[in-house]
């Protein structure tokens, strides 16, 4: 049975903030990564037989409108823990993307209440001690796709990314990179008090996902966040880059149900 998903629009925190909505059961918040929503996939469909998955519109991505006040990040976190508080949700599960786990970080250093359970996958916001997040800025479009798998002929990654670009699609990717810009170009994509303001987590159970040969954010960063919140869990997906939940969706949704089942 195909899940039915739907798009609708919330005011919520002052702001017309749209989400995609699909499944059955307990809410879980999907933060998306720096390149906007991709679309409905093969691991969002196995999560939704049994979770309501809630995808909200980052501002200045899709369809919701960017709100100027929004500077940074932690500024980010703030608004989306607004939206939480007032649409009831809180405490909720979450998993955060990339820069949505960057986001998602932010969200629980500063209220360790609000999650109940934490995966982020690949997530950017601690500077490394070694390596470096990689500069998605002066990438091409599809320099920067690809580099994000290991493998650009998975199918799903091929259906979603391998077609001919429209102009709408080219035109949404560089809106969301500018506005990823905007809010993470000085510190690049971290924030230096991060790591400290983390320690103060204590009771969030937390899965930090990574693919062995992710080339957007190195192990170190992995590493930092182990370091800072405390218990958190560390599942590496070989053989898969920066997109585990593509390239390896069965493993992907495996590791996230034994966290959500804690």
């Amino acid at each position: 049975m195909v899940t039915i998903w739907t798009e609708e629009t919330r005011n919520v925190a002052e702001t017309d903030l749209v989400f995609i909505t699909g499944g059955a059961g307990k809410p879980l918040l999907i933060l998306h990564e720096e390149l906007g929503y991709p679309g409905w996939m093969q691991w969002n469909e196995v999560l939704a037989k049994d979770r309501t998955l809630l995808i909200p519109q980052q501002p200045g991505f899709g369809k919701t409108q960017r709100l100027d006040w929004i500077r940074n990040y932690r500024d980010l976190a703030g608004f989306y823990s607004i939206v939480l508080r007032e649409l009831k949700l809180d405490p909720i599960d979450v998993i955060g993307f990339s820069a949505g786990g960057f986001i998602a970080a932010e969200m629980a250093a500063a209220d360790p209440e609000i999650f109940s359970h934490m995966v982020l996958v690949g997530p950017m916001g601690i500077k490394p001690e070694q390596g470096e997040i990689a500069d998605i800025f002066p990438l091409t479009i599809r320099s920067l796709l690809r580099l994000t798998v290991a493998d650009a002929t998975t199918p799903e990654f091929s259906k979603i990314y391998g077609g001919e670009m429209t102009p709408e699609q080219f035109e949404a990717f560089e809106d969301a990179r500018a506005e990823t810009a905007r809010l993470g170009w000085e510190p690049y994509m971290h924030n230096p008090s991060l790591p400290y303001l983390l320690r103060g987590v204590k009771n969030i159970p937390t899965l930090l996902v990574w693919g062995q040969k992710d080339e957007v954010v190195p192990k170190g960063c992995i590493t930092a966040y182990q370091q800072a919140i405390a218990g958190a869990k560390v599942i590496e997906i070989p053989h898969v880059g920066h997109r585990p939940e593509i390239e390896n969706a069965a493993e992907f949704v495996r590791a996230v149900r034994e966290l959500l089942a804690t």
